[in-house]
């Protein structure tokens, strides 16, 4: 018989972490001078708007404590919901990038060396991501500024007023993402080239091979 609270043994510690790192697996890359400061600036927008979500959760709370409680709906509340939700979660986007937090699909890239994942992390830069974004920041900032100067408002009767403001959000998470994705491909010429420079206190270059 075996103690419930026995310690696991040192093979199974080894395992256990080894699948925690595989869960969370990220490509570690050297930091630059520009990357440390926009991931930086990033980092804190991201942690800012993160608190746009209890304001969400209040409207909610508050439009269903209306609804069934005193039987009055509101159109304003439901467009207040999906604004401060679009908007929390667009102004989020950099930072999920700067983190290395969104999706990746890692059934190969985790294998390969980290010059190999360095070299992939270029091409998906430099060939898709840039270029969506940049096409996106293109055609998303005139329509921002149509909205604006048409005075556009919902459509809904007692909807809001001043629609340009969530399409100029729109038009601000494309040029956040932009920054950091600037950020991420700094990070990964420093590790494949050397430029810009490695700041001195990083050792991620030790690792790669």
């Amino acid at each position: 018989m075996t103690s419930p609270d026995r310690k696991p043994s040192a093979p199974q510690q080894v395992h256990a972490a080894d699948a925690e790192k595989i869960l969370h697996h990220h490509t570690e890359l050297p930091q630059t001078r520009l990357s440390r400061g926009l991931d930086a600036l990033l980092i804190a927008i991201g942690k800012s708007v993160s608190w746009a979500w209890l304001a969400v959760v209040a409207v909610i709370i508050w439009s269903v404590v209306g609804r069934y409680a005193f039987g009055q709906g509101s159109v304003t509340l439901e467009e207040w919901q999906w604004h401060i939700a679009g908007a929390a979660w667009l102004l989020g986007l950099g930072y999920t990038l700067t983190t290395d937090d969104h999706v990746r699909v890692d059934v190969i890239h985790e294998r390969l060396s980290l010059k190999a994942q360095g070299r992939i992390e270029l091409a998906g830069i430099l060939l898709l991501l840039l270029p969506f974004l940049s096409i996106s920041l293109y055609e998303m900032a005139p329509y921002a500024m149509s909205s604006f100067t048409q005075g556009e408002t919902s459509q809904a009767p007692a909807g809001l007023s001043h629609r340009w403001v969530l399409k100029a959000t729109v038009a601000l998470s494309f040029a956040l993402l932009i920054l950091a994705a600037l950020s991420r491909l700094s990070r990964v010429t420093a590790l494949l080239f050397g430029f810009p420079g490695p700041l001195a206190d990083d050792s991620t270059n030790k690792d790669a091979s």
